[in-house]
């Protein structure tokens, strides 16, 4: 049973649902504003860097060592969000991982659609492997398109020879551009992504590109050879059946895939840290993971 916070929360969102769906523009907007509630936790370093030529920041509590990074993607259906958009999340991953946390502000679309977020993953995690990090003392993680970005890096790094990390957790990812997956009517009712959000995401993301693009949707992708996955989702979510076909087309292809849902959340639950419980257990699922996997 979710908690009474929790559905404060929830029914907040679902009272401010409207007919209309806010343009581009509006939703940068009101990420912007998640940014001023949800800051880095007391005590986390922000730092600004140049991760191979694609701005990051490094974000980084107290507990944090030096030797174990990682790397996440943040969400936004490759449109919207920022690294600042996920400063509470990242803080939370890095004290209880007690991890740097390499967030990483990716090229977004229309102004610059795919492949430049897959690019730009790429030039972040080589730049990280130049620092000095062995890729056993990296992890991935993302949500939403940031998880469908978490998967396409394995993909293109695996085929271009790169070392691949310990392990990845991608969060509510988006894997399938052409949204066939199955979709609740109480997902669809109530989720905070709703689907004209995300096939106007993947329009302007695609930009003419082919949907089934393996990189641009990881669900056709050979997965073969990817490192141990932990694939996190919320029961209400209509991204549920995208986080299941990987996780079944993961293990199908003999990688250490493991799906968690967890009941009642929708998308994005993982962001409100400070808002109710399930959020805090879900940096402490994704850092549990990591610390298990990682090199000591």
């Amino acid at each position: 049973m979710a908690s009474p916070q929790y559905e404060t929360f929830a029914a907040s969102v679902a009272a401010q649902r409207t007919a209309t769906l806010p343009s581009l523009e509006e939703l940068r907007a009101g990420m912007d504003l998640l940014i001023q509630t949800l800051p880095a936790p007391d005590g986390t370093a922000v730092t600004p860097v140049d991760a191979g030529g694609v701005p990051a920041e490094w974000v980084a509590s107290a507990r944090a060592g030096e030797k174990h990074v990682v790397i996440h993607l943040h969400g936004g259906g490759y449109c919207i969000g920022s690294a600042a958009s996920i400063r509470n999340f990242a803080g939370r991953v890095s004290a209880a991982a007690e991890a740097r946390v390499l967030s990483v502000d990716y090229r977004l679309a229309p102004e610059h659609p795919f492949p430049a977020a897959v690019s730009d993953a790429v030039a972040a995690y080589r730049w990280v492997l130049a620092q000095g990090i062995s890729p056993s003392r990296i992890s991935l993680s993302g949500e939403s398109a940031g998880g469908g970005l978490v998967v396409a890096l394995l993909v293109a790094l695996r085929d271009a020879g790169d070392p691949l990390p310990a392990c990845a957790v991608p969060i509510s990812p988006w894997v399938d551009m052409e949204n066939s997956g199955e979709m609740s009517e109480i997902a669809r009712a109530q989720d905070l992504l709703r689907i004209e959000h995300i096939e106007l995401f993947a329009r302007t993301y695609l930009n003419g590109s082919d949907p089934r693009d393996p990189l641009a949707s990881p669900l056709h992708a050979d997965l073969s050879g990817l490192p141990p996955l932990l694939v996190l989702v919320g029961g209400r979510e209509i991204l549920l059946d995208d986080a299941r076909r990987l996780t079944l087309r993961a293990q199908e292809a003999g990688v250490d895939c493991t799906l968690r849902i967890v009941p009642e959340m929708i998308h994005f639950w993982n962001l409100f840290g400070p808002l109710f419980p399930e959020a805090t257990l879900a940096s402490e699922d994704v850092a549990e993971f990591v610390r298990s996997h990682v090199a000591a």
